[in-house]
């Protein structure tokens, strides 16, 4: 994502098409644009056999060396897209090489994630691709690696977070106290101050994505209510990330516009705005056939 406009994508598209897709399993050749191809359903897992049929668009990832905090050296250098939509909902799914798997919290420990990011509003002159322009705004679905493991079902404890950790005693764990019972939940409430205030950031979470709206670096906020959802997988080539929400307002099938996307990898110890992130792309939401 930078601050070119829709007029310098055109380079780093033709760059991208000299990446051949990480993704073997694509049944049909490289696009010069992600194409979301028209279904009946939107596929929301990762390995459903819909997303073979989806052309593949490489995207060429470049640092975020804009603004503080910088990415200096490169990390992932290119993510393959493909893209599917009903009409009403649209599913992006990402696929790029990382050899670790990066879930899990701790000092200096970064999370594996990726984003995808599409303006409010159609026009041919988008925002500036670095999230936006002030009175401009981008809508951001982000995922990270650290959610997917509390949905797939990873305890919310210490030790489930904390591996390596030694814990002698909480008071909320106090055998005196009946689990469940009003006097245990008030004792884990103390101990847990983020999320008795209600801190959407202190899980347990529901989803393994955050749906963001900003109007330039810096700018970022929650959006008024959750959207989005997706679906991450690690194998070892590297991860395979479902992100599906509803089309934004005035995208219309048959209508075209621009999507960025970004990717954090947690052992090159990128997070926030250290990260990999690339130009504008069009997009074309294909009609029914």
């Amino acid at each position: 994502m930078t601050h070119r406009r829709y007029a310098g994508t055109v380079s780093v598209a033709l760059l991208a098409l000299l990446s051949a897709p990480r993704t073997p399993a694509a049944q049909v050749g490289a696009s010069a644009e992600v194409v979301a191809v028209r279904r009946a359903t939107v596929p929301s897992a990762p390995a459903d056999s819909a997303w073979h049929d989806a052309p593949v668009f490489t995207a060429a990832l470049l640092l975020q060396d804009m603004v503080e905090p910088r990415l200096l050296d490169p990390g992932t250098d290119k993510v393959s897209v493909r893209a599917i939509t009903d009409g009403t909902q649209i599913a992006f799914r990402l696929d790029w090489a990382d050899k670790s798997k990066d879930d899990l919290p701790g000092i200096a420990i970064y999370s594996d994630g990726c984003a995808v990011q599409l303006p409010v509003s159609t026009s041919p002159d988008v925002p500036a691709p670095q999230m936006g322009e002030a009175g401009r705004p981008v809508e951001i679905t982000y995922w990270r690696a650290f959610w997917q493991g509390a949905v797939d079902g990873r305890e919310d404890s210490i030790k489930a977070l904390y591996p390596g950790a030694t814990v002698d005693h909480y008071p909320f764990d106090a055998a005196s106290l009946a689990a469940g019972s009003e006097e245990q939940q008030a004792m884990a409430k103390r101990y847990a101050p983020a999320r008795a205030l209600g801190n959407a950031m202190a899980g347990p979470r529901q989803r393994p994505v955050e749906d963001l709206i900003a109007e330039g670096p810096g700018t970022i906020r929650p959006a008024d209510k959750p959207q989005s959802n997706g679906r991450g997988v690690w194998t070892e080539p590297g991860w395979t990330v479902v992100l599906l929400r509803p089309l934004p307002k005035g995208i219309a099938p048959g209508s075209r516009t621009q999507v960025a996307f970004a990717v954090w990898q947690g052992s090159h110890a990128e997070s926030g705005a250290r990260k990999m992130r690339s130009a504008w792309v069009p997009l074309l939401i294909e009609k029914s056939k």
